[in-house]
C-alpha cells in the first residue's frame, strides 16, 4: 500500500510558480523569480517590468480561511492607517480574480500563494532611545488601528492553550512522557498558566495584536514610520504578550536595554494607554512566547528541522532557560 502524500514539504521550483502565476497578475512581464528565504513559509523575490516583489507561499498547513482574514485584516488596517503618522503596513497584490491569493499544488498538498509589494527601506535595530521612541509611538499606533478593525471570519486566539498547552503537547509526545524533564516542563507550564491567570485577572489590555512583533516584522522603516509585515500570527491576545516579543530583541546590548525599553513604553504611551499592570505582566509573556517557540521547534522537526540538533543539549538549554525564570 503506498503511502500519500510524497513529501512532508517541498520547494516550488520558480519555473513552475512563474508559469503558474504570471497571468494571475497585471504587474507586466516577469523577469526573474527567485528563492529568497526559507522560513515558517517560503519567500521568492519577483522581478517584472513593473518592479520587484515577494512572493510567499504559504506552509501546507496554512489553510485558506487563514490567508482569507489574513488579507481582511490588511485590506481594513490600511484604510484605518492611511493618515497615520508613525506607521504603515506591507501590502498585497490583489490577482485578477480579486481573491488576493492562489492555490498551489505541491506534492505535500495545497498551498497557497499571495504576492506582495516589496517594502523599500532599512531595517532598524533599535539601538538608541530615539529609535525606541518612535517605534514605540508605531505599535500603539498599529493596537490603536486594530481596535478599529472587524474581521468577520473565525480565527483563532493566542490564548494560554495556544501559547502553553498545545506546544506541551508537542513537547511532551516529542521527549516521551517518561523523559526526567517531562514533569519539570508539566509543572512549570501549569505554574506559568496560574501566574498569567492571575495577571490577568487585574485587566489587561485584550485586543487584536500582530502577534510574532520583532525584528524584520516591524521594524523596517521609511523615513518616520515602521512597516509592519508578516501577519500571519494576528489574531486576539494580549497586548502585553505583542510587546514582550520587542523587548527580548537579541541585537541590544545588555547595559542600554531598561533604558531602550523605557523609551519605548514612553513612546507607546503618548499615542495610547498601556498600564502599569500591563507592563509588569510583559515579563511572563516573554517566558510564554519561548514555551510557544519550543513547541513550534518540535512542530517543525519532521517536515523541515531534522532531529540532529534537537536532542538533549536543545532540551537542556530550554530547562535551565526556565529553570533560571524563578517561575518554579
Amino acid at each position: 500500500m503506498s503511502i500519500q502524500p510524497t513529501a512532508l514539504r517541498s520547494v516550488l521550483n520558480p519555473r513552475y510558480l512563474e508559469s503558474a502565476l504570471r497571468d494571475q497578475y497585471d504587474m507586466g512581464t516577469w523577469e526573474e523569480c527567485l528563492f529568497w528565504l526559507r522560513g515558517l513559509n517560503d519567500t521568492y523575490r519577483v522581478r517584472t517590468s513593473s518592479g520587484i516583489y515577494i512572493l510567499r507561499i504559504y506552509r501546507t498547513e496554512i489553510a485558506e480561511a487563514d490567508v482569507q482574514y489574513e488579507l481582511s485584516l490588511l485590506s481594513q488596517l490600511k484604510n484605518v492607517l492611511t493618515s497615520a503618522e508613525h506607521t504603515d503596513i506591507g501590502e498585497y497584490i490583489e490577482n485578477k480574480d480579486h481573491t488576493g491569493y492562489t492555490v498551489l499544488e505541491a506534492a505535500e498538498g495545497k498551498r497557497v500563494a499571495v504576492m506582495f509589494r516589496y517594502i523599500e527601506g532599512t531595517e532598524n535595530n533599535l539601538e538608541d532611545e530615539e529609535s525606541c521612541y518612535a517605534f514605540g509611538q508605531s505599535a500603539a499606533e498599529l493596537h490603536k488601528a486594530m481596535d478599529q478593525v472587524n474581521v468577520e471570519l473565525p480565527r483563532y486566539e493566542l490564548d494560554l492553550k495556544f501559547l502553553i498547552d498545545e506546544p506541551l503537547e508537542r513537547i511532551i509526545n516529542y521527549i516521551g512522557e517518561n523523559n526526567e524533564a517531562a514533569a519539570f516542563l508539566h509543572t512549570f507550564a501549569t505554574t506559568l498558566k496560574e501566574r498569567i491567570g492571575a495577571a490577568s485577572r487585574q485587566g489587561l489590555d485584550v485586543g487584536l495584536c500582530h502577534g510574532d512583533m520583532h525584528g524584520n516584522n516591524n521594524a523596517f522603516q521609511q523615513e518616520h514610520q515602521f512597516i509592519h509585515y508578516d501577519f500571519e500570527w494576528a489574531a486576539k491576545s494580549w497586548r502585553a504578550y505583542d510587546l514582550a516579543q520587542v523587548k527580548v530583541r537579541k541585537r541590544q546590548s545588555e547595559d542600554r536595554k531598561a533604558a531602550l525599553w523605557s523609551a519605548l513604553m514612553a513612546g507607546y504611551r503618548s499615542v495610547r494607554s498601556f498600564s502599569a499592570e500591563d507592563e509588569q505582566a510583559v515579563d511572563l509573556f516573554i517566558v510564554a512566547r519561548r514555551f510557544w517557540v519550543m513547541g513550534l521547534d518540535v512542530a517543525f522537526i519532521e517536515s523541515d528541522m531534522g532531529a540532529l540538533d534537537y536532542g538533549s543539549d536543545w532540551l537542556n538549554d530550554f530547562i535551565e532557560e526556565f529553570r533560571y525564570t524563578g517561575i518554579v
